[in-house]
């Protein structure tokens, strides 16, 4: 985005593209808000790129989503098929992390977003609950309607050399409004693609740009004093007026200057960056302020990016405020003391799901107030009145003004932490998943930068995962003995949790101890799960601050959840090693030296879930040829591993005994059947006579092999197969018969090196083929090397992968 004189930042091209689809498809679907998801330039991490009809700051906890994550948005863009959840229910049974951290009666569709073939981000609209009826065929279509478009123009970027990732905060824009009675009208012309605008006077006097040494000459002068997501809402409109075939006319509410609503609309007639424009001053609207003056409540307004566009004089003696102190700023400017992450939650609530909300609020130390939300189309009316002393105003100052939570309403905010933490926990397997999840859910929710958590191990503590310290400086804590006198020891020898508001009381309880800082606060954690210890919890913030008694009592109940998450998976990882081994004892560790073929077998493992599959591969000398073999076994774990070995060796023993390629197939498929029903394996058996290059093949539900010519030519196989191995026991598996050339290299794959998320098969088969040919003149060991490159470079990959490549040597000359 382009930066403006105020500070602020004037859309670019992406920006305007994305706020145009987002605005688009709310109204489409009939929607309150939405947002555009991009890729970042970190790997694995989406961006909330444009935030349209809710504050930024209170979706602050959702712009950063890894796409391996259970919530819907990362959903869509793995998968690259589209989410749609109706109301609640739904999106509790479908994505229960989701509502622990947004507990509120919406519903929500997700879409991916593609430029070509490739997902690239997720449009995301927001709407009010359809209570039990699943998202209608028509929204549907009109919502991936919206993301085609949406891809269609960040496909145009990319060609002009745009990039499409996102790498800073969401551009918050206006959503279009109603209209309202005209007052002041102006008027003027402008070149959406130049930006260059002139104006008259109305105009200029409406927007606050006189009186000025010279007319302004482009919109970001003109409009240089509305808000930031106004002047992005305004661009948005432009552009999509702009766009639009035929006569268009659109309107759009704007915040002036002084707070007062205003009224744009824009007008084209046909495709033309050319547009005229019209504004219109409602005026001070009298009748409705000398209404709400004599309610007794006082009564304020909110517009849906959290600004406040009214208040009442009752409003204005109870806060000690003017409305020209509050109009037009947001809540977090005008009433800090509500604007704390607890309330924000209340906030939230009415904006989601259109219900009124109540709650007390503490202004200070003694004083509480009442407050309602009533939230419609365009916005929330929050009422508030003095509910006297309470009896729980005497809470510690030092939890109150330090940066704990010490209101009823706060204590309510962090309940739901521990469930959403809890939840995250039961998807995580590996004790580095535990420590990314710990990360991602437990320091945003109590505004911490630092995370060190370390495991025990023989008496003694070793670091497992480590984010925000200054490169080196936990490196001298590494392997200290649980004899040491450091809080990172004595809170897990003692199980009690240790809490320092600053680094000074740190420093007065351990003199001499290094620090990386001296300024902010310390909290360590025991983990112990089952009366065992496991290890250490250390969290850094930026602030001294203090700890809340429920503060410490959420995070040392969380930290008991965390120690079992690493108990358990601490128990995986033991596992997975042996059923590593015994994956690995089964995988052939050499392939037999054949004159006139050379063979190369390739094993990856998957990464995510770190579970064992049933790939496999080999290579057999047989008296008529040799066996080029690779498999796939349904599922993970050491069962799939136990089968995969057992077919391994029913195929070795079937091919040593001279039994036709056929035979074989039927034969492991019978055994199979007779082992374990229920279970299924895919196979390809070619046996190739090295001399002459004759070979015949079988197929059982598996891949088709790619052949690589000696001239350079790589083509997917189209070899005639037969039904999956366990399924049917009088399947057939016919025979093809094919010649290798001299040159010529065949690969044999499972499918984990073809497949991708949001990506259809074909394109990874396709992808392997232009690989395939482009690997000439280059030793076939280099060559399975390249192939493979691209997939182990993913640290997300459900599947194992096996390659088997296979080539004679091309004629001298």
């Amino acid at each position: 985005m382009t930066p403006r004189p105020d500070g602020s930042r004037a859309p670019d091209g992406l920006s305007l593209v994305a706020a145009r689809a987002v605005t688009s498809a709310v109204d489409a679907v009939g929607g309150y808000a939405g947002g555009v998801y991009l890729r970042s330039g970190t790997p694995g991490l989406l961006l909330m790129a444009v935030l349209a009809g809710l504050p930024g700051r209170l979706m602050r906890p959702w712009w950063r989503m890894h796409v391996n994550r259970p919530f819907p948005v990362a959903e869509a863009y793995r998968s690259g098929r589209p989410v749609y959840l109706g109301d609640a229910e739904e999106a509790m049974r479908r994505f229960p992390q989701l509502m622990a951290g947004l507990p509120f009666p919406f519903g929500s569709l997700y879409a991916p977003v593609r430029s070509g073939r490739t997902v690239v981000g997720v449009l995301v609209v927001l709407r009010h609950a359809t209570r039990g009826r699943s998202v209608g065929a028509t929204d549907r279509r009109r919502m991936e309607d919206a993301a085609e478009r949406l891809g269609a123009g960040i496909a145009a970027l990319e060609r002009d050399g745009t990039p499409v990732t996102w790498d800073g905060e969401p551009m918050t824009v206006r959503l279009p409004a109603g209209t309202a009675r005209p007052v002041r009208v102006g008027h003027f012309a402008w070149d959406v693609g130049s930006g260059a605008v002139t104006a008259d006077d109305g105009t200029r006097v409406i927007l606050g740009t006189e009186p000025v040494s010279r007319p302004p000459r482009t919109v970001d002068e003109l409009t240089a004093r509305l808000p930031p997501e106004d002047v992005a809402g305004l661009w948005t409109l432009g552009s999509t007026v702009a766009r639009h075939e035929g006569p268009r006319v659109r309107r759009m509410r704007l915040r002036g200057p002084d707070g007062r609503a205003l009224l744009l609309e824009l007008s084209a007639r046909g495709p033309s960056p050319r547009l005229a424009g019209t504004l219109i001053d409602t005026g001070p609207e009298p009748v409705v302020p000398e209404a709400a003056d004599r309610i007794p409540r006082a009564m304020f307004s909110l517009d849906r990016t959290g600004r406040v566009t009214y208040l009442n004089r009752p409003a204005e003696e109870l806060l000690g405020l003017t409305r020209a102190e509050l109009v037009g700023r947001t809540l977090a400017e005008s009433l800090p003391w509500l604007a704390n992450p607890a309330y924000e939650d209340h906030l939230r609530a009415s904006l989601f799901s259109g219900d009124p909300v109540y709650f007390l609020a503490r202004r200070g130390p003694a004083e509480w107030l009442s407050v309602a939300m009533f939230p419609g189309g365009e916005g929330v009316t929050v009422t508030l009145s003095s509910s006297g002393r309470h009896e729980e105003a005497a809470d510690s100052d030092a939890g109150t003004r330090s940066g704990g939570l010490g209101s009823p309403a706060d204590r309510a905010a962090v309940l739901y932490r521990p469930v959403a933490l809890a939840i995250a926990l039961t998807e995580a397997v590996t004790a580095r998943q535990v420590s990314a999840v710990v990360t991602e859910e437990l320091l945003p929710a109590f505004g911490g930068r630092q995370l060190a958590i370390y495991l025990q191990r023989e008496r003694r503590l070793h670091l497992a995962w480590e984010t925000g310290f200054p490169p080196g400086f936990l490196d001298r804590f590494e392997g200290v003995g649980l004899d040491v006198r450091i809080p990172g020891v004595e809170t897990l020898t003692t199980g009690r949790p240790l809490f320092f508001e600053s680094m000074e009381k740190l420093a007065e309880a351990y003199p001499g101890i290094p620090m990386d800082t001296d300024v902010g606060a310390r909290a360590f954690l025991p983990l112990i799960a089952s009366g065992r210890p496991v290890g250490s919890c250390i969290l850094g913030f930026d602030q001294p601050r203090g700890f809340s008694p429920e503060e410490r009592t959420v995070l040392t109940a969380l930290a008991g959840l965390i120690a079992q998450a690493l108990q358990r998976a601490q128990r995986y990882d033991s596992e997975a090693a042996l059923a590593r081994g015994l994956q690995d004892a089964l995988l052939p560790h050499q392939l037999p030296v054949v004159a006139d073929v050379e063979t190369v077998g390739r094993y990856l493992p998957g990464t995510l879930g770190m579970d064992v599959g049933g790939d496999w591969y080999d290579v057999i000398e047989t008296g008529s040829g040799l066996a080029l073999i690779i498999g796939d076994v349904q599922g993970h774990g050491v069962a799939a591993a136990a089968t995969m070995g057992q077919l391994r060796s029913a195929v070795r023993a079937f091919a040593l005994t001279g039994h036709d390629p056929q035979e074989i197939m039927g034969a492991t498929n019978r055994l199979l059947i007779d082992l374990d029903p229920g279970q299924f394996a895919s196979c390809c058996y070619v046996l190739l006579d090295p001399g002459s290059g004759r070979t015949r093949a079988v197929r059982a539900g598996h891949p088709q092999p790619v052949l690589r010519h000696a001239d350079g030519r790589a083509e997917v196989l189209d070899l005639p197969g037969g039904v999956v191995l366990g399924v049917d026991p009088r399947a057939s598996y016919p025979l093809t018969e094919l010649c290798l050339a001299p040159g010529d290299m065949l690969a044999l794959f499972t499918d984990g090196l073809v497949e991708q998320a949001g990506e259809d098969i074909d394109e990874g088969v396709e992808r392997l083929r232009t690989t395939l040919a482009g690997v000439g003149g280059v030793p076939l060991a280099e060559a399975a090397d390249r192939v493979i490159a691209r997939a182990g470079q993913d640290e997300n990959r459900p599947d194992d992968i096996a390659l088997l490549l296979a080539a004679r040597p091309a004629l001298p000359g």
